[in-house]
């Protein structure tokens, strides 16, 4: 996949307050990219320049290795998916589709053929007919998608699609998304502050905070090797430490004191020296918890606690437990049956244990 669509150095105020601070932005030919992070972090601000719908106060817009900056958003061949649908409610479901091939003069037979095409893609066809009131949010959703393809753009926009929707339908529309874009190829950007969703989905997730873009990456990346505390906590759940660099062992780890908690061994990503303080991350899911004592392994660390609240969640267990400075989260994984297994329960005493790999060292943002 080539670069498609670009940012250059994209700066955006309104009035007083700086919403996009140079940023700066890649997306390849035919992926899902998703932009991330919380209400007014400038990322619908950024897809809106993307449309033409804003325009840059300073830097560029590219597409398809063609500056758009100064184009009007009816010339960008760029359409977008808002949250509320946008669709004309005096019209039928073919008449919505219909819209775009009919103002862009293509003839009625095609017209035609290609709504039928649409409907057929999005499982529709039986209520070519009803008006949007007539049809459940998810069913609404999926029309406004093919309206915005049925003219093929070589970029959609989906700004929110799935907000206003229950958590069981945007878990099936985030399904449904995936598939009409296998079958259209269309680079989409997804914005959105909801994780699962950018995570299910995307080729590539950049994580927004206060206008600027703390990182990119695919959802892995993102997950196993955040590069700030704030993407580290934005992303899924974890445990921060902080603490000082002991000794520099080799080139990959070094001695650690994380304060209050022992001194213990941890992956040295940026090769930091004796005497450094950083910030240290652990995912829960990273612990392993045991009743007795384990045997020790290389690189790998344990601590005592005490177990002080737990929550059962089907699938996985939560517990917190105290180690008498910190209060970590620890989440255990079902891979057999629950009640066939004695669980660690409140007040017992437990043996946390994590690998130097499982710990990882962040950036201060």
């Amino acid at each position: 996949m080539s670069e498609f669509f670009e940012l250059v150095n994209v700066d955006k105020s309104f009035g007083e307050n700086h919403v996009v601070d140079n940023v700066c932005l890649k997306v390849k030919c035919g992926e899902i990219f998703s932009l991330l992070g919380p209400s007014g972090c400038g990322k619908t601000t950024i897809l809106r320049m993307a449309g033409g719908f804003e325009q840059v106060d300073s830097g560029q817009v590219w597409l398809d290795g063609k500056n758009i900056t100064g184009l009007p958003s009816n010339k960008r061949k760029i359409n977008t998916v808002f949250q509320n649908y946008a669709l004309f409610p005096h019209m039928t479901l073919w008449d919505n589709i219909a819209f775009g091939p009919r103002i862009a003069g293509v003839p009625e037979h095609e017209v035609k053929k290609k709504v039928s095409e649409m409907l057929e893609i999005v499982r529709m066809t039986e209520h070519a007919y009803k008006r949007p009131d007539q049809i459940s949010g998810g069913q609404k959703q999926r029309i406004a998608i093919v309206r915005a393809l049925i003219n093929y753009p070589k970029l959609l926009l989906l700004d929110e699609p799935l907000a206003a929707l229950d958590l069981k339908l945007r878990q099936h529309m985030v399904l449904e998304l995936d598939r009409i874009h296998d079958v259209f190829g269309t680079t989409f950007i997804y914005v959105t502050h909801d994780q699962n969703e950018a995570m299910s989905l995307s080729d590539h997730v950049a994580v927004m905070n206060e206008g600027v873009i703390e990182q990119v990456g695919t959802p892995a990346e993102i997950y196993e090797n955040p590069r700030t505390k704030f993407v580290a906590s934005f992303i899924g759940d974890t445990n921060f430490f902080d603490a000082k660099i002991l000794e520099r062992m080799d080139s990959e780890y070094a001695k650690v004191d994380l304060f209050g908690l022992g001194e213990f061994f941890a992956f040295n990503e940026f090769k930091l020296g004796a005497g450094e303080h950083i910030t240290l991350s652990i995912r829960p899911e990273r612990f392993r918890i045991f009743s007795e004592e384990p045997a020790s392994v290389p690189n790998q660390n344990k601590v005592q606690a005490e177990v002080i609240d737990i929550i059962y969640q089907g699938a996985q267990t939560r517990f917190w437990v105290n180690t008498g400075k910190h209060r970590i989260n620890v989440l255990q994984q079902h891979n057999r049956c629950y009640l066939d297994q004695k669980q660690p329960t409140w007040g017992d005493k437990v043996w946390l244990v994590w690998h130097s790999d499982d710990v990882t060292t962040l950036k201060n943002s």
